[in-house]
């Protein structure tokens, strides 16, 4: 099955230069998956600690995620 994965991944990007929808829905599902909307919850900063130390994460008025120490 990993090589099958490996295959596909392999041919969606050689054919389209992007992943495929199908193998979008494969990574995804091993991984937790967060909205930014759900993270900030209204807000334009939040803290996350990493390691024994925190890091903000920004959205911009233009809309992009800043992550600074």
């Amino acid at each position: 099955m990993i090589t099958i994965m490996k295959n596909d991944l392999r041919n969606s990007i050689q054919s389209e230069g992007v992943l495929s929808a199908e193998c979008r829905r494969t990574t995804a599902a091993r991984r937790p998956y967060l909205r930014s909307a759900d993270l900030f919850g209204g807000a334009r900063e939040v803290v996350i600690e990493h390691a024994g130390e925190e890091y903000r994460l920004r959205l911009t008025r233009q809309g992009k995620l800043i992550l600074t120490k």
